[in-house]
C-alpha cells in the first residue's frame, strides 16, 4: 500500500506508524489496517507503535467528512477490532491531545504511554452525538461505568488521571526508553504466543463484528438527528464551535477542545 496519510518506518522488532494529521478520514483508517497487515507478515515484528504529532495524538474522525460518508463509523470499527486482533503488541505512544475517535484508538491498543502533558477527552455529547464505537474498547479497558461517565460529562482526563484509571500504563517524558525496555521483554516471546494471547483475550472480553456493527448503526442515527445535524452543518458553513454560538462559557469551550 502507498502511504500518504501516515508514515510508516520499520525497524528491528517494531513496525513505528505516525498519523499525518489529527483527525481521521476514509484514507487514514484504511492505511492504519494496511500498516497492520504489514505488521502481521512480518514474523520478525514484535510491536506496532502508534504515534501522532507532538502535543496532538489523535482528534479522532473528520467532522467535515462525516457528514459525507456513511461507511466512516462501521470502517473505524473495523480498525479498532483490528488493533486488538492483530498478532503483534500495539503500543500507543501519545504525547498531547487525545479526543474523540483518538481514544478508541488509545483504548484498543495492549499498551498506552503518555507524556505528562496529555489528555483524554470525549466531547461528541457537544455535537450532538455520543462515541458509539469507542465506548466498548474503553468499557472494556476503563470500566463501563468509568466509561460512561467520560461520555457524558465530556470532561477530559490529565495523564495522571488516565493512568489511575487504567487507560495509560506508563506516564513519562522518555517513552523511547520505556519502549527499549518492553522490546526485550518481547523479543524473548514467540510471535504464535503473543497471537494466542491476543486471541484468548479477545474471546474472554469480545468485541464482537456485530457489536461494531450496533455501534456504526447508533452513531450514523445521531449523525443525521437534527442536533448533530444542526450543529455539524454551523460548524462547516461558519467554522464556529457549538457551544460558542450557544453561549456556552470558554472554559467549558476549551475543555472540549482539549
Amino acid at each position: 500500500m502507498e502511504y500518504r496519510r501516515i508514515r510508516v518506518e520499520s525497524t528491528p522488532g517494531v513496525l513505528r506508524v505516525s498519523l499525518g494529521a489529527p483527525a481521521l478520514d476514509a484514507r487514514t483508517v484504511a492505511e492504519l489496517r494496511g500498516a497492520l497487515d504489514a505488521a502481521e507478515t512480518d514474523q520478525d515484528c514484535r510491536a506496532v507503535v502508534l504515534a501522532g504529532r507532538p502535543g496532538v495524538f489523535c482528534t479522532g474522525m473528520d467532522l467535515r467528512g462525516a457528514l459525507d460518508d456513511d461507511h466512516a463509523p462501521q470502517e473505524f470499527a473495523a480498525l479498532l477490532r483490528r488493533l486488538t486482533l492483530v498478532p503483534r503488541v500495539v503500543v500507543a505512544e501519545v504525547d498531547g491531545q487525545v479526543s474523540g475517535g483518538g481514544v478508541g484508538l488509545v483504548a484498543a491498543a495492549d499498551l498506552v504511554h503518555a507524556t505528562p502533558r496529555s489528555s483524554f477527552g470525549l466531547p461528541e455529547a457537544l455535537w450532538g452525538l455520543l462515541p458509539c464505537v469507542v465506548l466498548p474498547y474503553l468499557a472494556r479497558r476503563i470500566g463501563p461505568g468509568r466509561a460512561t461517565t467520560m461520555a457524558l460529562t465530556t470532561r477530559p482526563l490529565d495523564a495522571a488521571e488516565a493512568c489511575a484509571r487504567g487507560l495509560v500504563d506508563e506516564v513519562g517524558d522518555q517513552p523511547d526508553a520505556w519502549l527499549a525496555q518492553l522490546l526485550v521483554r518481547l523479543e524473548r516471546i514467540d510471535a504464535r504466543t503473543l497471537d494466542a494471547a491476543k486471541r484468548y483475550a479477545a474471546e474472554l472480553w469480545p468485541v464482537t463484528e456485530e457489536t461494531g456493527r450496533l455501534a456504526a448503526r447508533a452513531f450514523e442515527r445521531l449523525l443525521t438527528g437534527p442536533v448533530a445535524r444542526e450543529r455539524l452543518t454551523g460548524f462547516v458553513t461558519t467554522g464556529r464551535l457549538p457551544w460558542e454560538s450557544d453561549g456556552v462559557a470558554a472554559k467549558a469551550g476549551k475543555e472540549a477542545r482539549a
